[in-house]
C-alpha cells in the first residue's frame, strides 16, 4: 500500500536516527576504532541490516523511504524498482511492493555462470529505475550498480538509502556528475544530535565522534 502520511523532513530524520538507535544498529567507540570496508579506521559503525529483523521498525522506515523518494522525484517517476545485492534486495523489494512496480536486483559482479548476469528479475530497455540500498559513505559502490542497469537500455537517475553518512563532501557531486540523485532519511549528524539528545553514550565518546564527523580524512590519517 502506498502511504499517504508526508512527516516533515526533519521529523522523519530524527525518528529514523531514534529507530536506529533503538534496534542498537550504531556502533561509537572511539578507543577501539572500527575498520571500514577501505581499510581506513572509524569510531562510527552503523548496521542496517539489523532493521529486517524489526518488523514494525522495518515497516515505518520503508513507508518513510517511500514517501521520500515520491516527495523528491515524483509518484509516476518510475518503472522498476532494483536493489544493489546484498543488503539492498530486502529494502528495495518493500519499496516496490508499496509502490505496485516490479521490483528487480543488481549482482555486484557477473555470477560467472548461466546467463553470466548482473541483473536478475525483469527489467526492460526504457525502464526508468529506481535503485535501493541501505545506506551509502562516499557514493562510489553506487556508480558500479547504476552502470549496470543502463546497460539493460534502462534508465538510473535516483537512488534511496536509509542511510547516509553525510560527512564527505564530495558525495552528492560524484553520483550528479554520474546522473544520479541521491534521496536519503538520516545522516550519521541525525544520530549524533538523537545520541545526545537520549544520553545513549557517555559524553566523551560524542565529542570523539563529533571530532571525527567534522573532519573524517584527518581523524584517520591520525590514525593509520
Amino acid at each position: 500500500m502506498i502511504p499517504t502520511a508526508y512527516p516533515p523532513r526533519e521529523e522523519i530524520a530524527r525518528l529514523t536516527a531514534r529507530m536506529l538507535l533503538e534496534i542498537g544498529a550504531v556502533h561509537f567507540n572511539a578507543d577501539e576504532p572500527f575498520t571500514l570496508a577501505s581499510g581506513l579506521p572509524s569510531p562510527t559503525y552503523i548496521d542496517c541490516r539489523k532493521l529486517i529483523s524489526y518488523p514494525r521498525i522495518r515497516a515505518t522506515l520503508m513507508d518513510f523511504l517511500t514517501v521520500t523518494v515520491m516527495r523528491d522525484a515524483g509518484l509516476e517517476a518510475f518503472d522498476n524498482i532494483a536493489g544493489g545485492e546484498t543488503a539492498g534486495i530486502p529494502f528495495a523489494a518493500l519499496v516496490a511492493e508499496r509502490m505496485a512496480l516490479p521490483m528487480s536486483y543488481v549482482r555486484k559482479k557477473p555470477k560467472g555462470y548461466g546467463r553470466n548476469a548482473r541483473i536478475e528479475g525483469v527489467m526492460t530497455e526504457g525502464d526508468r529505475v529506481l535503485l535501493v540500498e541501505d545506506l551509502t559513505t562516499d557514493g562510489g559502490s553506487k556508480l558500479s550498480f547504476v552502470d549496470a542497469i543502463r546497460e539493460t537500455g534502462a534508465s538510473c537517475g535516483h537512488t534511496a538509502v536509509i542511510f547516509y553518512y553525510g560527512i564527505f563532501p564530495d558525495t552528492e557531486k560524484t553520483l550528479a556528475d554520474h546522473g544520479v540523485a541521491l534521496h536519503h532519511l538520516c545522516t550519521w549528524w541525525d544520530v549524533l544530535a538523537e545520541a545526545r539528545a537520549q544520553g545513549a553514550f557517555d559524553a566523551a565518546t560524542l565529542s570523539a565522534v563529533e571530532a571525527f564527523l567534522g573532519d573524517p580524512r584527518a581523524w584517520q590519517e591520525a590514525r593509520r
